[in-house]
């Protein structure tokens, strides 16, 4: 049910969702240069490409007409790297939707990096409609608790509990449906039996929904007009 590495995440079934990438017809593919990287982020890019290999989630690829560059960006903790790879270009040619990668389309999401050119069998974040797609998959999951149980938005899950006595078999069956569809829960994430929790930016307990104090402190401390001219500001 919880995972704390890439191993251990098998991926949902193919059944379940799979993503396409509906590339606009006569649509020429665009190859990225190789970008530099500093030591520090060769090193990071190496030991993300270690894990995705490993978990299942890239192969190497071998002359791919879509090539596109690893980009990384620092992690909350301000001092370990996260890698993402940069799909402008493969996402302005692909429309707008009105987990898994479908296999004719691993290699438009085809990578390069100093070690080799990488795409994936899994469905990454970053490509055109990849909320959409997942979004779609947990309400599937979810689809016998969903609304008067259980509401999902992206990642983000939150078990409605009336009663102390359905603590338990609430969640319970929540997770029996999540592990049929082979889904893992991150544990640092998680939380248990809270009156209240912050979820996409607000704070929600059972008086309601209210503004996270810290996403309008801006506000809060924002001294009173004291001039015409700042009125007129």
């Amino acid at each position: 049910m919880f995972t704390w590495k890439p191993t251990d995440m098998p991926g949902v079934p193919r059944e379940l969702a799979k993503h396409q990438l509906k590339v606009f017809p006569n649509t020429k593919p665009i190859k990225q240069r190789l970008r530099r990287f500093t030591p520090e982020k060769r090193e990071a890019i190496r030991a993300e490409l270690t894990q995705l290999k490993a978990a299942g989630f890239i192969r190497e690829v071998m002359h791919p007409e879509w090539l596109a560059n690893p980009v990384l960006v620092l992690k909350k903790n301000k001092k370990d790297w996260r890698m993402c790879v940069d799909y402008t270009d493969l996402n302005k040619h692909c429309p707008k939707d009105p987990f898994g990668l479908a296999t004719e389309d691993q290699e438009k999401t085809a990578f390069i990096t100093p070690f080799g050119a990488y795409c994936y069998t899994s469905m990454p974040f970053g490509l055109k409609n990849a909320g959409e797609t997942y979004q779609r998959a947990i309400q599937t999951c979810l689809a016998d608790h969903w609304g008067e149980r259980v509401k999902a938005y992206v990642d983000d899950i939150v078990i409605k509990i009336k009663n102390e006595e359905d603590f338990i078999d609430d969640p319970r069956q929540v997770f029996d449906s999540l592990r049929k569809f082979r889904w893992k829960l991150n544990p640092t994430k998680c939380v248990f039996g809270v009156p209240v929790g912050q979820l996409l930016s607000f704070v929600v307990s059972n008086r309601g929904i209210k503004a996270n104090p810290k996403k309008i402190k801006a506000i809060l401390c924002m001294h009173p007009p004291d001039r015409r001219k700042m009125l007129r500001g």
